[in-house]
């Protein structure tokens, strides 16, 4: 009897004992992807926007479509919403239940942003006025990723376990937000690409 109660205390101190989460900080792995991301986002639109003129600023393919100008204006608008909510996020008291509520949101990101599957009508705060040029938007573009760029290379905060919710994904982590910054601007360079692609686009 006595052999057996040996036997049961470990088992019983080890049933006791807190079971520990997974750790809510950002990965090297996922900080380095993450960066990757921001540069490839970076270079991608500089270049779709390098030399455009203001004639094809404003082209639009259609009157219910985006113009490059307007596109770019989104792009840029969005990216201060996103990274806000980021700053959001932290601002939150942590949520236990992060990795519960945002299981699988950052496999979905990736699969559904960058490469533009599906359509979603863009939030009215986020609509572009199509009052903004080109220099003001590089530049505004510019001086915001200078900012993300920072933040990404030397935040240690825990990010996953402040919780925001997003109108199409539902519940969104602080990472899921960060990289939703360049992952979208990623999908919309692609429609900046369509549209310059379309017959009728100025020369």
């Amino acid at each position: 009897m006595n052999r057996m109660i040996e036997r049961l205390i470990p088992l019983l101190l080890l049933a006791g004992a807190p079971v520990c989460g997974a750790d809510p900080h950002m990965t090297p792995e996922e900080r380095t992807k993450l960066l990757q991301w921001l540069e490839e986002s970076r270079q991608e639109f500089l270049g779709a926007t390098d030399g455009v003129s203001e004639q094809q600023w404003k082209w639009k393919p259609a009157p219910e479509r985006w113009s490059v100008g307007e596109t770019a204006e989104h792009i840029v608008v969005s990216e201060a919403a996103l990274f806000g909510y980021v700053q959001k996020a932290l601002s939150l008291p942590a949520n236990s239940a992060w990795e519960t509520e945002t299981k699988g949101k950052t496999e979905r990101l990736e699969a559904v942003l960058a490469p533009r599957l599906g359509k979603a009508q863009a939030p009215e705060p986020l609509v572009p006025k199509g009052n903004m040029t080109l220099r003001e938007v590089r530049q505004r573009f510019e001086t915001q990723r200078t900012e993300i760029v920072k933040f990404a290379q030397e935040t240690d905060s825990p990010l996953k376990e402040h919780i925001v919710n997003n109108p199409f994904f539902g519940p969104l982590n602080g990472y899921q937000w960060l990289i939703y910054g360049p992952l979208h601007t990623m999908r919309h360079d692609k429609q900046i690409a369509e549209v310059k692609g379309t017959s009728g686009y100025p020369k």
